[in-house]
Order: structure tokens, then C-alpha cells, then sequence
């Protein structure tokens, strides 16, 4: 046996064994819904591949369905997947013959999204699958992947109840998987949660924020509680504030009708950076079960006290409602910064700043905890800046550590430098999954870890819904920006005079080279 058949056997071994507690499990159906959209054609499809290519997911046992409105065949849809898959001119034979081998697991399914009719055709198919792999009745694992617009998971989720469900439980399963925005505020987060939670129970709803997946957020548990080195400084002793930034430098494009319905804050603040926020604020929970991680993450969301006005700036950046689909008097932000308190013993007066922010003058994700100032100052090196430890999630993922150093020569001179990790150089020839790939692996394993449980999702709604009605009222005004800059100038005094922000000037971190 060859060393890749070796790991896709282990691999294979290994999800079997992780899955369930019954000692056999059958054939294992993935839905996608929504599968000619472009999250399923652009994100859900690759990471299946991804998956199917490392062995995760055994021809033998596997069948991917996508469903749709769209009337074309299972020939057509593996066509339009194809170059979502590989860049065929870049691509070896090995690989094409990998793509080749997974597309004929996809099979098609044309289909309104509220018809029993066309739900039993899709059960109809399903069951045909779980036949041809012998698999025992209720033995078999289906999972069904939303990737369509919130306002219509209540009717697909109800079709899936009476048309698609496992038919007894001996060891098998049927899973959702709902993507975000879930809901626009609190009542309607509420109310789809009702509705789905009517059809399903808790464990067989997975509600997927991918930033959850990406390497270095699952890193966040490691670092905080398996090095004796920040246990002591994790606290307001010590952490004079925490920035959890992202930007991109480009705007709407094509998008801003879409954008239009949510807005930074509900796009990117409210799910992506507040699951970040609790992952450095929590406290450390009583073992790595999924349910004691998302316990003190809900405990950490219900101790943040409520917004004030003068702790967030609003920008929109000028050329946003020169898009069509834009109405002409706007006030959707498409740049926030807010800054969120913590009362508790550990963060009381630590201020946590959550910025986000389109058509900006770089595109990055990072999380930045900044130390206090070194009492006593020998050295006088203040104005050079603070200790800050940095976790870069996108682009160029790395850990660093701002330091004070001797600047090298004659003189006893300080300077600015860093401690630092690059995964790139770190760990060369290791490729870093994707952040669906490894969402969805949980899915099939059943781990919940990295998937928000309802009242995670209900105490996250109930910080934002009251700025987010400010808004929606006209109440609270965006400030225009150039594309290309910073965001409103405001911003940055909010940093330097609410949250006590000490920004280095003359330090640039550059990734090392290999």
C-alpha cells in the first residue's frame, strides 16, 4: 500500500470512527441547496473537493447533490464547477483526474424551494444512493447545506423535515447547516430561530461563521491556555486595550444592493469580529467539550455593557451610492469602529475595539493586544510605542510580538522590533485548509465547537440591535471617506482619546522571506 492510500485509509478510519458511538455507520449524502449560486460554486464545492482529495471523504461512501431552481443537467452543473475546482493550465494530470473522479459524485437536482414534490424526488435520489452502498436502514448520514438567502430557510428547512429526513435513528443522522446573516436584528433572529428550532433540535443545527474555521482563530484557545506565558498577563493589569480589525481595499463591487440590506456592521462586526472578541475575552472553560467553550462564550457576550453613542464612528466611503443598485440617500455604513467594555473582574476598563471597514488603504484581519506602558521608564523609550502581541489572520497569517530591543551600535539606543512567527517560513510545505473545509469536516464529525449555539447568537443580537435601529431610523449619520485612506478621521481620535490606542510610528512589520 502506497503512503497516500495509507493516509486517505487512516483518514477515512478515523472520520468513521469519530462520527457516532454506533459501531457502523452508512452511506453519507451531502445537500447543497442553492448549488448554482456563487457561495456554493466559489467556496462550499472547493472545500468538498479539498476534502474528497485528502481522503476525508471515501468515494465509496460519499454522494454530493445540488439542488436548485435552475433547470440543467448533472453534466451542466459539473461544467460550471470545473473551474471553480482547478485553473485547468496550472493544474497536473493527477490533479485534473481528481476533479474529474469527483464531479461524477455530484448528481442534480432541478427543484422549487417550498414544493413536496420536488423534496421527495430529492429523497427519492438520496435513498437511491444509500441503496447502492448497502447501507443499513437509519444508518445513513445526510447533510443538507443552506447556501441561500436567510428568507427562505424556514420553507426549506420544513421540506427537509417532511420529504428528506434519515428515517430512524440507528446510528445515522440528518444535519443542517445555515449560513449567515442569521437574521437582521434580534426579533428576527429570534423568530428564524423559533422556526427552525420547531423542525429541528439544537445539535442538528449547525450555523456556520467561516472566520471560526480559519487557522489562526482556532489557534486563539491554544495560545491563551496552554502557555504559562500569558496566563498572568491576560487582564486588565496589564492590557491597556485589544483592536480586532478588518479591512479590505476595495468597495461594494457589484455588490451594493446586497451590502445595501445589512451593512458593515451586520456583514462583517456583529458575526466575524465578535466571535473573535470572545475567543480573547472568555474565560478559560472547564475542558475543550464544544458545549463548556460555547458556555463561556455566552458569558463573556452577556457581561458587555451596552453602546454608547460617543463609542462608535460611522463612515461611508464616497462613491458607495454612485452604484445603481444603491438608493440615492443611503445611510448604510460600509466603515465601523465600535468599542465594546467588559464588565467583569478580569477586563473591567480594558476597552476592546472592533473595526471594519470596505474600500480602506490595505486588506488585512488582525487581532492586536496592547500592553500597558513600562512603569519607571529607564530607557525613555515611550514615544517609541508599546508591547503589543499580533495575530495576523489574513494575509500572510503570522504570531508577532512588538518589543523594546537596543537599537544594534555604540550607543545605548532603543528601537522597535519584533518576536516573530510566519507560518509561511514556520511551516513550509504545509498547506493551510480552508476555513470551510474544516467547518464542514466538523459538521460530519458532529463537533459544534466552532458552529454558534441560539443564545450565542441571541446575546450577540442584543449588543448590536439598538445601533443597528439607530441607523435604520436615520438617527445616527455615516460620515463620508476616501476610498484609499483610513476611514473618517474620527475614528482614529476615537482610539487615541476613548480606548487609549498608542500607535508605533516608524514600525512596519514585513513578513519574512523564505
Amino acid at each position: 500500500m502506497g503512503t497516500s492510500e495509507w493516509h486517505c485509509e487512516k483518514r477515512s478510519s478515523f472520520i468513521n470512527e469519530d462520527l457516532e458511538s454506533a459501531p457502523e455507520t452508512g452511506s453519507l449524502s451531502i445537500i447543497v441547496l442553492g448549488a448554482s449560486g456563487d457561495l456554493a460554486k466559489k467556496k462550499t464545492f472547493p472545500a468538498l473537493f479539498n476534502l474528497y482529495r485528502q481522503g476525508f471523504l471515501p468515494a465509496d461512501e460519499i454522494c454530493i447533490f445540488g439542488y436548485a431552481r435552475t433547470k440543467i443537467s448533472d453534466d451542466e452543473l459539473r461544467n460550471r464547477l470545473h473551474g471553480f475546482l482547478v485553473k485547468e493550465k496550472d493544474a497536473s494530470p493527477e490533479q485534473l483526474q481528481d476533479v474529474s473522479k469527483f464531479l461524477h459524485l455530484i448528481k442534480y437536482v432541478s427543484g422549487s424551494y417550498d414544493s413536496e414534490n420536488d423534496f421527495h424526488l430529492l429523497d427519492k435520489k438520496i435513498s437511491e444512493h444509500e441503496s447502492s452502498t448497502n447501507s443499513a436502514e437509519g444508518s445513513s448520514r445526510r447533510l443538507f447545506y443552506l447556501a441561500l438567502p436567510p428568507s427562505i430557510y424556514p420553507s426549506v428547512c420544513k421540506m427537509i423535515k417532511t420529504c428528506c429526513m434519515n428515517k430512524s435513528d440507528l446510528g445515522g443522522w440528518t444535519r443542517v447547516v445555515v449560513e449567515k446573516p442569521f437574521g437582521k436584528d434580534l426579533e428576527s433572529a429570534e423568530q428564524l430561530s423559533t422556526q427552525i428550532g420547531e423542525l429541528f433540535e439544537e445539535p442538528q443545527i449547525y450555523r456556520i461563521d467561516h472566520y471560526l474555521g480559519k487557522e489562526l482563530v482556532q489557534n486563539m484557545l491554544v495560545l491563551r491556555f496552554a502557555n504559562r506565558l500569558f496566563l498572568p498577563l491576560w487582564n486588565r493589569d496589564n492590557i491597556a486595550n485589544v483592536q480586532i480589525v478588518f479591512k479590505e481595499d476595495f468597495g461594494t463591487e457589484g455588490r451594493g444592493g446586497y451590502f445595501d440590506q445589512y451593512g458593515i456592521i451586520r456583514d462583517i462586526i456583529q458575526n466575524h469580529l465578535l466571535q473573535i472578541f470572545c475567543l480573547v475575552a472568555m474565560e478559560k472553560p472547564v475542558s475543550l467539550n464544544p458545549e463548556h467553550i460555547r458556555d463561556e462564550k455566552v458569558k463573556v457576550l452577556q457581561s458587555v455593557l451596552p453602546l454608547k453613542d460617543d463609542d462608535v464612528v460611522l463612515g461611508q466611503y464616497e462613491g458607495y451610492r454612485d452604484d445603481s443598485t444603491v438608493p440615492d440617500h443611503s445611510n448604510t455604513p460600509t466603515f465601523a469602529t465600535v468599542i465594546l467594555r467588559v464588565h467583569n473582574e478580569r477586563w473591567e476598563g480594558v476597552p476592546f475595539i472592533l473595526k471594519a471597514g470596505k474600500a480602506l488603504n490595505s486588506r488585512k484581519a488582525d487581532i492586536r493586544v496592547q500592553f500597558k506602558d513600562v512603569p519607571g521608564d529607564i530607557f525613555k523609550c515611550k514615544k517609541q510605542g508599546r508591547n503589543e502581541f499580533v495575530i495576523r489572520l489574513q494575509p500572510s497569517e503570522a504570531m508577532y510580538m512588538k518589543l523594546t530591543v537596543k537599537q544594534p551600535g555604540l550607543e545605548m539606543s532603543t528601537v522597535q522590533s519584533e518576536l516573530d512567527l510566519s507560518y509561511r517560513q514556520r511551516y513550509q510545505g504545509v498547506t493551510i485548509p480552508e476555513a470551510y473545509e474544516r467547518l464542514i469536516l466538523d459538521t460530519i464529525k458532529g463537533d459544534q465547537q466552532h458552529f454558534v449555539r441560539r443564545d450565542e447568537l441571541k446575546a450577540s443580537w442584543e449588543i448590536f440591535t439598538p445601533l443597528l435601529h439607530s441607523i435604520d431610523k436615520g438617527e445616527f449619520k455615516s460620515i463620508p471617506y476616501q476610498p484609499g485612506t483610513r476611514g473618517p478621521a474620527e475614528a482614529d481620535e476615537l482610539l487615541l482619546e476613548k480606548a487609549g490606542y498608542v500607535q508605533t510610528h516608524g514600525y512596519i512589520w514585513i513578513p519574512p522571506t523564505l
